[in-house]
């Protein structure tokens, strides 16, 4: 009998070993295996790029730090190993092979303009055209599948490069008489009619440019057929807007293509009333496929003071969040709208514009960050920033805690030496696209000269400056490929990898930099930090899975970045796209 009772005692021991070692947790929805995970845990690299201590780096380079991600309930429960996930394996869970492929935070867009690329999906693109008379073809091609009478929409022809030699529509309109036509610019900040586009928008000798923009014209002051900065609202405010349902299926149709891309967010960098519907009628309708930031825009003065009185949106569990303002302070470098210090290289005697001559409202900009929304300013030029810089800090002087808000500069292209340094101190995000930067290479310096142009596209003297940085892409300014954008941060080449060594490669960031521009940086910059941007256990199951590992290839074989493909994107644990 005693010893019976000691074996049950022994065995009743072992039992509760065996227990305390595996405890019993709740199933997975998923668990994504066979992976090379990078959980961007440790933290930041330092100001010249060199990894923490804590990173999965040494002399050989990158190493994954996890292999497999358990989820449940839309958040991260493991990562780790593939046997501490199969802890959280049941009957109903989903097995999720990656097959080696690379596992990274979701992917986050921070610049977008999402209803321009559904637009695209369906109009004429003219990127990558470099003549006129190519340009010319492309339209009358697509022209002819138009009935008579209906407008010819396309957009991407590049301002900056044509800046020298901007096309008339002469040639455009006997090509393509019955239509009228828009050919929105690369950037948007140009637009090229034919002559029965401006008659249909009454534009004619005596209209006048609104403030910040120019109609350009002939020696006896008729119009030609183009329109700069803010005056491209002249012609494009008479296109027949789509219907509440057309504009919602563009606008869904923008986001599909976003996630099929790898991002699971974006921050819509200029949101008009019309969007703002279209975004909540699709989170209401639980169509949004991915997060949306959104970045009313200043421009539409009731629509801000509608969110003032309603107050910000800022559940971050939610597919959409309304808590930050876009703003324009001055134009474009490429067709000379960027406020400079300084006369243009290229253009003796110009300088730009800005303020409120371009239609900056700093009445309604300082009530918004009153009211505590992030706004988000963009300046291009060097006396742009500074001037945005000046605003912000007498925007902080009267009501200090506008200064945690973290206010942000979209693109800080041209930035003075003395100001980097402002940045920091005012606790400013610089919100920079990678691509700008070997997209411009063949004209910036001309409109710059050879010393102002070392402050521009700057990412490394911000990152030395202490100055916060996100990424993004300006779709559909540039190509938001993740892999084009991490190609371009690393190594300042563009896709035929010119120059050899990089344009003015001392502000190229490392491999690491570049992709927590697009994850912890950006979520950060959304003020997402606590809930994504990292893969850890009770973190949002926003995840991205890519067929290239971006770390180890951005530091041994960057070109080969080009070639990436995503495999698999999901968002909250929920696949939204998979191509695996």
């Amino acid at each position: 009998m005693r010893r019976a009772t000691r074996a049950l005692v022994v065995m009743s021991v072992i039992i509760l070993s065996a227990c305390a070692k595996a405890p019993a947790v709740a199933p997975a929805d998923s668990i994504i295996t066979n992976g090379r995970v990078y959980s961007l845990t440790w933290p930041d690299p330092g100001p010249d790029g060199t990894p923490a201590p804590a990173a999965p780096h040494d002399g050989s380079g990158w190493r994954p730090d996890a292999e497999a991600v358990a989820i449940r309930g839309g958040r991260i429960v493991y990562v780790g190993d593939r046997d501490g996930a199969e802890r959280f394996r049941g009957a109903a869970t989903r097995s999720i092979d990656v097959g080696g492929a690379t596992v990274v935070p979701g992917l986050v867009d921070s610049h977008v303009h999402v209803r321009e690329l559904g637009e695209a999906e369906s109009q004429l693109d003219l990127t990558g055209v470099q003549t006129e008379e190519e340009a010319i073809e492309r339209t009358v091609a697509y022209a002819a599948r138009i009935p008579k009478g209906e407008w010819v929409l396309g957009r991407g022809w590049d301002e900056g490069a044509w800046a020298g030699r901007y096309p008339t529509w002469q040639r455009l309109s006997e090509r393509v008489p019955d239509h009228p036509v828009v050919l929105d610019s690369l950037h948007g900040f140009a637009t090229w009619g034919n002559r029965l586009a401006f008659e249909r928008a009454g534009i004619t000798r005596a209209t006048r440019p609104p403030a910040g923009g120019e109609i350009l014209r002939d020696a006896s002051g008729e119009p030609t057929g183009v329109l700069l900065n803010r005056a491209v609202e002249l012609l494009e405010s008479k296109i027949p807007p789509p219907t509440d349902e057309q504009l919602r299926i563009i606008v869904r149709s923008g986001l599909q293509r976003m996630a099929r891309d790898g991002f699971t967010g974006v921050h819509e960098a200029g949101a008009d009333s019309a969007l703002m519907a279209a975004f909540e009628a699709l989170e209401a309708a639980g169509e949004l496929p991915v997060r949306v930031y959104a970045m009313i825009s200043a421009r539409d003065a009731a629509l801000c003071r509608a969110w003032i009185a309603r107050g910000a949106k800022t559940d971050s569990d939610a597919m959409l969040t309304v808590r930050s303002v876009k703003a324009y302070y001055d134009g474009a470098l490429g067709s000379r709208g960027a406020r400079l210090l300084e006369d243009y290289a290229d253009l003796p005697g110009h300088r730009g514009v800005s303020g409120s001559n371009y239609g900056f409202d700093q009445a309604l900009v300082q009530d918004l960050m009153n009211a505590g929304f992030q706004v988000g300013i963009h300046a291009i030029g060097d006396a742009g920033n500074r001037e945005t810089l000046d605003f912000l800090a007498t925007a902080a002087a009267s009501n200090p805690k506008v200064t945690a808000q973290r206010n942000r500069i979209e693109h800080a292209q041209v930035v003075h030496p003395d100001d980097f340094a402002r940045f920091a101190s005012l606790q400013v995000i610089a919100s920079m696209q990678p691509p700008h930067a070997v997209e411009d290479k063949p004209w910036a310096e001309a409109r710059l000269g050879p010393e102002r142009v070392k402050g521009a596209y700057a990412w490394r003297t911000m990152r030395r400056a202490g100055v916060r940085l996100v990424f993004s892409s300006d779709l559909v300014g540039s190509d938001h490929s993740i892999f084009y954008g991490l190609h371009s941060a690393i190594t300042r080449r563009d896709k035929t990898l010119a120059p050899d060594g990089g344009w003015h490669a001392d502000q190229r960031v490392t491999p690491e930099e570049a992709l927590r521009g697009y994850t912890t940086w950006a979520a950060y910059a959304g003020f997402a930090e606590n809930d994504r941007g990292t893969i850890a256990e009770g973190r949002q199951a926003d995840l991205t899975v890519m067929d290239v590992d971006p770390l180890m290839l951005g530091a041994t074989a960057p070109e080969r970045l080009l070639a990436g493909r995503i495999r698999l994107t999901m968002v909250s644990g929920r696949v939204v796209f998979d191509g695996r």
